[in-house]
């Protein structure tokens, strides 16, 4: 199953970055592909390291990883609400009273990192389970209007955006 990228008329404007990041190409191997990534940039980290903010207010790594985690969960929720067919509107969510409250800096790396890829292995199954007609099913989610389809290329943009802020914010700062 091949999906093709998205044109800007299936999301709305705010997730214009995340579907770019995402990059052409198969969307489901670069989902996989990724798993490398994190696992490289967040796997030897220390505990020390995973509670480093690299400025006062911001997310600790910790913070960002379960971030991670907890957008790859409700992005994947929404496809499969949409892939279904259900057209009840959801909601937004304040990432920033979720990471509040999920107390990431209490867990350990080796934790964070297995329930990303948890909900990274989920998203994949589900993706891969999805039927071509559940693809271009539209919903509302924030409303907004947006395709099903959409959401393989949100995870992985999203996913290659904090990646990103973690090697240009964090890195440089930990050596």
């Amino acid at each position: 199953m091949g999906l093709t990228f998205p044109s800007p008329s299936e999301y709305p404007e705010a997730y214009a970055p995340y579907i770019a990041a995402a990059g052409e190409g198969d969307v489901l191997l670069r989902l996989q592909d990724q798993g490398s990534e994190v696992a490289l940039l967040f796997g030897n980290l220390t505990e020390v390291q995973g509670a480093f903010r690299y400025a006062e207010g911001k997310w600790s790594l910790k913070d960002l990883l379960q971030h991670c985690a907890d957008a790859e969960r409700i992005f994947a929720y929404r496809c499969l609400r949409i892939g279904r067919g259900d057209t009840t509107p959801l909601p937004g969510f304040d990432e920033d009273a979720y990471a509040a409250a999920a107390a990431a800096d209490d867990r350990s790396m080796a934790d964070l990192l297995a329930d990303w890829w948890a909900a990274r292995s989920a998203s994949l199954t589900l993706f891969r389970g999805l039927s071509d007609g559940a693809w271009e099913r539209q919903g509302t989610t924030n409303g907004r209007s947006i395709i099903a389809r959409c959401f393989p290329f949100i995870c992985a943009g999203h996913t290659a955006h904090h990646l990103a802020v973690v090697r240009e914010r964090y890195l440089p700062s930990l050596k």
